[in-house]
This record gives structure tokens, C-alpha cells and sequence, in this order.
């Protein structure tokens, strides 16, 4: 039924998936409801809410990355993967590496790169304002994505310290994304864009508004940047 509802969404929503693609996907799904039974990992875990609120939603990133060749994405703060495996799946090409702050939540991500014989995928267990400073990390990535971490005064903080230059920074937003991009517009140059693009996305039976939030990196971030682990949150850069 997952399937279906996921073929279904996915043609609604402009970009209709492979049958390998959506095998992949129904793999996915329950997996992640098997380990949801023992650990907090989504509360949405009915067919349908998930293929559109969970797959399609992660899959508009590629709005922001349209026509780019392979290339090194990180996902901070996956949580469950989102939406860093549902990239994967549809860009095997990509190189990817899923951050996140909870060990356990790691080991879900680990068993699903797995089962699911992603290559080229690497799951790492830390807060983002700490693996921003690792020199194998900072500064070296094609494209940083984030969905529903922090308000984007804060996210700019997490994402843009790993983007190369001429890479960019990528978040998902809702409701408040015009809101939020005003709020940011001086962390973000402080951080080493210039401005903010808000492409306008729909999802397959929503109405409610949600747009890909693209910041290019131009310059190099201060070395300052990020602050400690928790500033960020509590002292936004506005």
C-alpha cells in the first residue's frame, strides 16, 4: 500500500519515480516503522502522510540542486534520514554523508544505508557546530541540507560552515519561510552568502505554503563560525 500511495504522490508531484526507486523506498518505510516500535524515530507512520510529508517533501530539495553533476551533500541533523536517503535513492551519484546528534539515531541510519546497498554514504554521530571545525569536513561539500532542524537564523549557522564556495546551502521550510528568510538575511552574509532564494514548492494534497530556501556560498566563512555547541540556538545571529 506504502508503494502505491508513493507512486501516486510522486506523479502528483511532477517527478514519478523508477520501480527500483520505489522498491527502494518500501524498504525504507519498513524498516524505519520496525525500529519506530522501539525508538523515537517519526510520528507519521501512515502510508500515505508518509510518502507525501516524509519522500516527496525530502525530494523537492532537488529543486535547489537541479542540473548539478555528482556531487557531496551533507544532511545535518538527519534524524531518520530525511531528507539525505530519499536523495540517495533517486541520486545514486551522490556522495553522502548523514550528521547526526543521537548515537542511537546513527545506528538506525547505519542498518537502513545497509539494507537498502547505498554506496558512497557515511554515517556520522555529532553536533554540527563541532563537525563544521573538523578539517575534513569544513568548508568541503557540494551542497548542505537541513529539514526542520532550527528557525534559519540558527540553520544558516549548522550549514554553512561545511559549503565549499560556489556550493550551496539548502533548507527545507513551511509555513514561515518568507518570515524566516527576512529574519536570516544578516547571518547569512555574515556567514559567507549573499542572499537568500525562496523557490515555492506545493506537496501532492496540501495547501499549506512551503518553499526550498537556497543560500550560494560566495565567500569563506569567519573562522569564528560556528560558535560553540548550543550559542547558536540561544543567541541567533539576527
Amino acid at each position: 500500500m506504502f508503494e502505491e500511495e508513493l507512486e501516486k504522490a510522486a506523479s502528483f508531484y511532477g517527478f514519478p519515480l523508477e520501480a527500483n526507486q520505489i522498491r527502494k523506498f518500501g524498504v525504507y518505510y519498513a524498516l524505519l516503522i520496525e525500529w519506530n516500535a522501539k525508538m523515537n524515530l517519526t510520528a507519521i507512520t501512515e502510508p500515505q502522510e508518509f510518502a507525501v510529508k516524509h519522500i516527496i517533501d525530502s525530494l523537492t530539495a532537488l529543486r535547489g540542486i537541479e542540473g548539478a553533476a555528482s556531487f557531496r551533500l551533507i544532511d545535518v541533523g538527519t534524524g531518520a534520514g530525511f531528507p539525505g536517503i530519499p536523495l540517495k535513492i533517486v541520486r545514486p551519484d551522490m556522495k553522502l554523508v548523514l550528521l547526526d546528534s543521537l548515537k542511537k539515531r546513527v545506528h538506525f541510519l547505519a542498518a537502513a544505508v545497509e539494507a537498502l546497498g547505498l554506496k558512497d554514504v557515511e554515517c556520522l554521530h555529532g553536533r554540527a557546530e563541532e563537525a563544521a571545525r573538523q578539517h575534513a569536513l569544513r568548508e568541503s561539500f557540494d551542497v548542505a541540507v537541513s529539514r526542520a532542524v532550527a528557525r534559519l537564523s540558527v540553520l544558516a549557522e549548522y550549514l554553512l560552515p561545511f559549503v565549499r564556495l560556489g556550493g550551496r546551502a539548502i533548507a527545507l521550510k513551511g509555513l514561515h519561510s518568507e518570515e524566516e528568510a527576512k529574519e536570516a538575511g544578516r547571518a547569512v552574509q555574515l556567514l559567507g552568502s549573499a542572499a537568500i532564494e525562496a523557490i515555492p514548492v506545493r506537496l501532492p494534497g496540501l495547501s499549506d505554503k512551503r518553499a526550498v530556501l537556497v543560500m550560494k556560498k560566495e565567500r569563506l566563512t569567519p573562522k569564528e563560525y560556528p560558535r560553540k555547541a548550543g550559542k547558536p540556538a540561544k543567541e541567533p545571529l539576527l
